[in-house]
């Protein structure tokens, strides 16, 4: 047969996909490890050379360079279940591989975002390199068959695999390329062609006639349906000008070699009659298919043969056997013979694949370990909180009751209490008023900074949205790409919810400086030495006797709250540290049951770490509940004893006492408001980042739709050319080119809303918060998939194909009368005997 023809490539543009692809790693794995992160930029640096070197090797037609861009293919694959490949913000931009532009304008391109979308530009090109290094092959050697029907049924299966791949990565309209008539054509010639080497090798092989006959008139049909494919009127100017004229003259070649070898099972069986009537068929085909070919001279040889073998019979007939040449429209059909068909596509392709990011878990299963932690954070924390709450209440019980102060004044001397005197040590140790207000001093600037990233981003959004509406306007339908407010209803969303916790976190900052303000005067005087304290103090008032029962009841009971107090630190270390790894059960289960239920596996496993510690702050509370009804009653008893009942050296000691519980409480409470401001701060800069690749990407996809716009003009139809005046019309013409092809012949048809910081929304807020404190618990990042601030819808690309230059149609080629095409259906599957 002629050379086989290959594909055309999808020619690809350079992007920048190292920027994007950190920022989107660093929004989903935000909880690595900064050696982690380096691992992950350093994949990064490589996936971007491996793409760059593999989309050019696609033009470097030989066998070694199938094995670089397989390669590449497998590592987007790999890549797809690690990250949410719909939000990558890569504009990638593939020209059409039919059109070869105009004078006026580039060639037809489509931008999309997607990673889909490079997914199948890449598998086209991947598929169009396969046929075109089958087609280079060498024919007469059996490496070069070999290797040419596994590239051809493997360039079939690629087709066949995209034309469902392709609606799903392209929402829009596709460039020609990629239309649905454009794959199925391609898929039907790579299966032709494959038939057609098949035929070749059985022929070098010296197979049986019949098995011959069987396979070419299978290649026949194979031949006829690509040619019927082609010249519909979607797709018949896209093929190169010598495509259809070569796939009519090789179905007819096919059939004049089916009527040939048929022929010579015909002489093996004396069937003379039959043999003549076959072979001067095989004669009109093979004239045909030269002319169809435009005179190829690859049937010279089958013609040759055709043409001795008919004079021999005809003569051995006259003079012999004088049988009946039957009616041509009586023959059989010799049946058929399907060797070739679409091989599925193979993963990984690449026979040493190397996952370059193989230290990225699957994203579902990030996702499950993710939502994990936080459903373990939440439980702890609330276990904490209840720890903390009661000790709060504990100390406030102890400060109206001026304990243990009270009972530590033994010889009315003007000296402090041992508990006071340690209180106003640990105020000092950890800065004294300085460092609140220190850190009060800085919280306005982190809030601002918060303030001016989001609001940058917002003004981003903003901008890209107006830019969109105006051009809308301007050109209305014509403007075909999904508008900002659909594309950008999630970043809204997400934009909403950080507005959201800065304005409750300046609400919580304001019920940390009144707090602040209510126990200045106490924390202040904390804040001395020892010897202005004193100073500061009224002269006592009396003694307390301090074998008197009472006040050695209270000493009793103040042990037991420094026990508690010291139990509680133990289980809440303990509740901080309780760690399990899930990460082998969640992947056992999504290798078994192809899902992950990680709200029962997580709550198991949770139980089994966490539940005796629960039993611990749960009898914790319980027993604090007695102890305070104790030290009540003890309390009560003292005064009675001592007459003790408030002097004004004792409501000091007790403002002192409340001033140092909110020392404490203030140095965490805006510690952790200092650390979520920052956290925040991170989060808002990932934010930021993708909203700015989603701009650009944008911007990219509007600077090509406006070019198609302003060259659209150049690819409008031309006029119609004049009829030509009747004296000048030719009548010497039969109105058709092709042999047996009648003149005329027409073509064949064929997020939560308790904010500032809810524990189920992964935002950076400050740890151990409760109803009485300003800042909710702290849940580490990232956000779960319920709120989810870096997801992004997939946003297709804009481009709409308005159609190529319209010119002359090209001629027909219609399947011709004794065709076997017509005459016997089905594709039997099984190769023929001795095969």
């Amino acid at each position: 047969m002629s050379k086989l023809l290959g594909v055309p490539l999808k020619k690809p543009s350079e992007v920048d996909i190292i920027k994007p692809l950190n920022n989107l790693i660093q929004s989903t794995y935000n909880g690595a490890s900064a050696e982690e992160k380096a691992q992950y930029a350093d994949a990064v640096n490589e996936f971007s050379k491996q793409r760059n070197t593999a989309i050019w090797k696609f033009f470097e037609k030989y066998e070694a360079s199938l094995e670089v861009v397989y390669a590449y293919y497998d590592q987007i694959c790999a890549l797809e279940t690690k990250i949410s490949a719909g939000e990558l913000q890569i504009p990638f931009k593939w020209k059409d591989a039919f059109d070869k532009g105009s004078i006026f304008g580039d060639k037809i391109s489509l931008t999309h975002t997607s990673l889909l979308y490079e997914k199948v530009c890449v598998l086209f090109n991947i598929a169009a390199l396969q046929s075109s290094v089958a087609s280079s092959q060498q024919l007469d050697t059996d490496e070069g068959l070999k290797l040419a029907i596994k590239l051809l049924q493997q360039s079939a299966g690629i087709f066949q695999y995209l034309k469902g791949a392709t609606p799903a990565a392209v929402p829009s309209e596709p460039t020609p390329d990629l239309s649905q008539d454009t794959l199925i054509v391609l898929q039907a010639l790579m299966v032709a062609q494959a038939q057609e080497v098949f035929i070749l090798k059985a022929i070098k092989d010296n197979m049986k006639e019949q098995i011959i006959a069987k396979l070419c008139c299978q290649g026949e049909e194979f031949y006829a349906d690509v040619l019927r494919a082609m010249q519909k009127e979607s797709v018949r100017r896209l093929w190169e000008k010598e495509w259809i004229p070569t796939v009519a003259g090789k179905q007819a070649g096919f059939h004049a070699l089916t009527q040939l070898y048929q022929s010579l099972v015909c002489r093996s069986s004396k069937k003379i009659g039959e043999e003549i009537a076959r072979l001067r068929n095989a004669i009109d085909l093979f004239k045909a298919a030269q002319s169809r070919g435009g005179n190829e001279t690859y049937l010279d040889e089958y013609f040759s043969r055709a043409k001795r073998n008919l004079a021999e019979s005809t003569k051995d007939n006259e003079f012999i056997y004088n049988e009946m040449i039957p009616e041509l429209s009586t023959l059989a059909s010799p049946g058929k013979a399907q060797l070739a068909k679409p091989l599925p596509l193979a993963t990984p392709m690449s026979g040493n694949f190397r996952d370059i990011f193989s230290n990225l878990v699957p994203v579902e299963l990030h996702r499950a370990l993710t939502a994990s932690d936080m459903r373990k954070n939440e439980i702890v924390n609330a276990e904490i909180m209840k720890l903390r709450d009661a000790t709060q209440t504990l100390n406030a019980v102890l400060a109206s009751l001026n304990l243990p102060a009270a009972v530590e004044i033994t010889d009315g001397s003007s000296g402090l209490p041992p508990s006071l005197r340690e209180k106003a040590h640990e105020v000092r140790e950890k800065g004294g008023i300085e460092n609140v207000q220190t850190l009060l001093k800085d919280l306005p600037e982190l809030l601002n900074r918060n303030r001016e990233i989001l609001d940058e981003t917002e003004r981003l959004l903003d901008e890209e949205r107006d830019s969109d509406n105006q051009l809308r306007a301007q050109f209305k339908e014509r403007w075909t790409r999904i508008s900002s407010d659909k594309l950008t209803e999630m970043f809204r969303t997400n934009s909403k919810k950080y507005r959201e916790v800065i304005t409750n976190a300046i609400e919580a900052d304001k019920v940390v400086r009144q707090k602040f303000e209510a126990n200045q005067k106490g924390i202040e005087l904390l804040s001395l030495p020892p010897e202005q304290i004193q100073q500061s103090l009224p002269s006592a008032s009396g003694s307390v006797d301090p074998n008197c029962s009472s006040v050695l009841r209270l000493k009793q009971l103040m042990e037991a709250v420094e026990t508690i107090k010291a139990e509680r630190d133990a289980v809440e270390s303990e509740l901080k540290s309780a760690t399990f790894n899930m990460k082998d059960e969640f992947l056992l289960a999504l290798q078994k049951d192809g899902a992950i239920d990680e709200p029962a596996l997580s709550l198991a496993r949770i139980g089994q770490v966490l539940n005796p510690l629960q039993a611990q702050v749960k009898e914790s509370v319980e027993r604090q509940a007695s102890l305070v009804a104790d030290i009540q009653s003890a309390h009560a008893a003292f005064v009675s004893e001592t007459g003790n009942c408030g002097s004004s050296r004792d409501k000091l000691y007790q403002e002192l006492a409340t001033a140092y519980d909110s020392y404490i409480e203030l140095s965490g409470n805006l510690q952790e408001g200092t650390k979520f401001y920052n956290d925040l701060t991170q989060l808002l800069v990932v934010f930021q980042n993708k909203i700015s690749d989603f701009v650009f990407a944008r911007k990219t996809e509007k600077e090509e739709l406006l070019k198609d716009l302003t060259t659209e003009s150049s690819r409008q139809a031309p006029p119609a050319t004049p009829a030509l005046p009747s004296h000048y019309a030719s009548t010497s013409g039969s109105g058709s080119d092709f042999p047996n092809v009648p003149a005329g012949a027409p073509p064949a048809t064929a997020a939560a809303a308790n904010v500032p910081y809810p524990a189920q929304v992964h935002m950076p807020v400050p740890y151990g918060a409760s109803s009485n404190v300003p800042y909710p618990t702290y849940v580490p990042p990232p956000m779960p998939q319920s709120f989810n601030p870096y997801a992004t819808l997939p946003y297709p690309g804009n481009y709409q194909y308005g159609g190529f230059p319209q010119g002359p149609p090209p001629g027909h080629y219609g399947t011709y009368p004794g065709s076997f095409a017509h005459q016997q259906g089905g594709y039997p599957n099984q190769k023929p005997p001795g095969w």
